[in-house]
């Protein structure tokens, strides 16, 4: 189903737009980016209370507002999902015979409770040289960059050699919303059809003090399984305690999960990864680094490493409790206690081995662990080619001198993988510089730095040019 472009919202946007547009920008047409984000921010999308389409159609009215052509926009929307809907637009390229470049990204974002945080979450605020607000990270920024990007081609006139998509999607976070890559490739191949795709993951790494240690580029990402422990009892009054309470023989297997750890292992993006790291960290993790290169499994150099939550998790499989739900009354003993474990394995790595390494960990036979929901095995990620490669790292020398460039193992799933499994290689990177807890997403008072969203809008600005011009 195709929404109506919405010519009077996007006239009233016009109005709105006008007086940010007069005021002084430090970069071209940034006060009507940050307008455009600050709207993204502000509009709910989560599955639980949020709505894409509402947001979809709201990004759709401000392009057209900003001039950019109705006909090569449209918000769609899965049948029987009103709330899911997705943006494809499009700058038409020069030659139609040559590859389009996508760039994708989601615009759902994970729920925020308001009374959690110490900010409003669906209030887009800058504070102390940052932004805080569900999504400023994950990943409403890249999303507002995609699509400043084609108003500003337009308004300049630019005509690329490759046709530029865009397609900013729901339902990557889950909970319930179709996922729109995976709708679109199977319903709308021809507007995302493309020979390059960029979307979330990699970007840049800075240590503690802010230092830029490399520009990343995501060359393969970790797979998500979970599983659930579950034990029931007979329950009764709380008045007379038995000795074998089963809130507390489910709270001592999640002890015991807590020393569950998998070995390291290093494939050929996370070793050039940390080949680049050791040049740029400080001498104590540098030297961690090269040991741990020498000999993955060194426990002095993996104790070094593990300070650090992104080296951790890129270095092996992970699980860990994410809900925990038990007990049916305040004066009665639980006579049900169920956990819920999330984990996020290596490329390649088997699930029944995990399995068994948490059913080992948890020892209780009376608790029952069940496979859940487990990723689709990822499609082998595109390869790493010049033609990738050399328009990053021409672009990085110019805007940020002196920073290597590598590609990286992710420890997460994003949708580059629905669409490189159909044909469409899609690679993970943003520019977008960020610290070792990447702004806290999907947590709490989530937040990233405003000079690495401005640095990030100018690189990515370059980027797109750069492989739509590509012979």
């Amino acid at each position: 189903m195709i929404i109506s472009r919405l010519a009077a919202f996007a006239a009233g946007v016009a109005v709105a737009l006008a007086p940010l547009v007069a005021q002084a920008q430090a970069q071209p047409g940034e006060a009507a980016f940050r307008a455009m984000f600050k709207e993204m921010i502000e509009t709910d999308t989560s599955a639980a209370t949020g709505d894409c389409t509402a947001l979809a159609s709201k990004i759709a009215a401000r392009m057209q507002a900003a001039g950019f052509p109705a006909e090569n926009l449209e918000v769609l929307v899965p049948d029987g999902a009103p709330k899911a809907g997705n943006l494809v637009a499009w700058l038409p390229g020069k030659d139609p015979k040559a590859p389009a470049v996508l760039m994708l990204g989601h615009i759902d974002v994970v729920n925020a409770f308001r009374a959690d945080w110490t900010r409003d979450p669906f209030t887009l605020i800058e504070e102390n040289g940052q932004f805080y607000g569900r999504g400023v990270s994950d990943m409403k920024s890249q999303d507002a960059i995609w699509a400043d990007n084609l108003v500003r081609y337009h308004a300049e006139g630019y005509h690329p050699r490759r046709t530029i998509r865009m397609a900013l999607t729901c339902g990557e976070e889950g909970g319930g919303f179709v996922n729109g890559a995976d709708w679109l490739a199977q319903n709308h191949r021809d507007l995302v059809e493309a020979g390059i795709g960029l979307t979330e993951g990699g970007g840049g790494d800075l240590d503690a003090d802010g230092k830029r240690l490399a520009v990343t580029v995501m060359a393969a990402e970790k797979v998500f399984s979970v599983f659930t422990l579950e034990i029931t009892g007979p329950g009764g009054h709380s008045s007379k305690p038995r000795n074998d309470n089963i809130i507390e023989a489910l709270g001592q297997a999640l002890a015991n999960l807590k020393t569950l750890s998998f070995p390291t292992e290093l494939n050929d993006n996370s070793r050039r990864y940390f080949e680049t790291l050791a040049t740029r960290a400080d001498p104590e993790t540098a030297a961690a680094i090269r040991k741990m290169l020498a000999d993955p499994q060194d426990p002095a150099a993996n104790a070094v490493l593990d300070r650090s939550v992104s080296y951790h998790a890129m270095l092996r499989t992970t699980c860990i409790p994410t809900l925990v739900e038990g007990g049916h009354a305040t004066n009665a003993q639980p006579q049900r206690a169920k956990a819920t474990i999330n984990c996020r394995t290596l490329p390649g790595a088997s699930v029944d081995a995990v399995e068994a390494a948490i059913v080992k960990a948890v020892d209780n036979p009376q608790i029952k662990v069940t496979r859940g929901m487990v990723g689709a095995p990822r499609a082998p990620s595109p390869p790493i080619t010049p033609q990738l490669m050399g328009p990053i790292e021409k672009t990085a020398a110019a805007v940020f001198p002196g920073v290597p460039v590598t590609p990286m193992q992710e420890t997460f799933g994003t949708d580059a993988g629905r669409l490189t499994a159909v044909g469409i290689p899609v690679y993970g990177f943003s520019a977008l510089f960020r610290g070792d807890d990447a702004g806290n997403i999907h947590g709490l008072n989530e937040h990233i730095a405003v000079q690495s969203v401005m640095d990030g809008r100018t690189f990515m600005y370059r980027l797109i040019k750069a492989y739509a011009d590509a012979k």
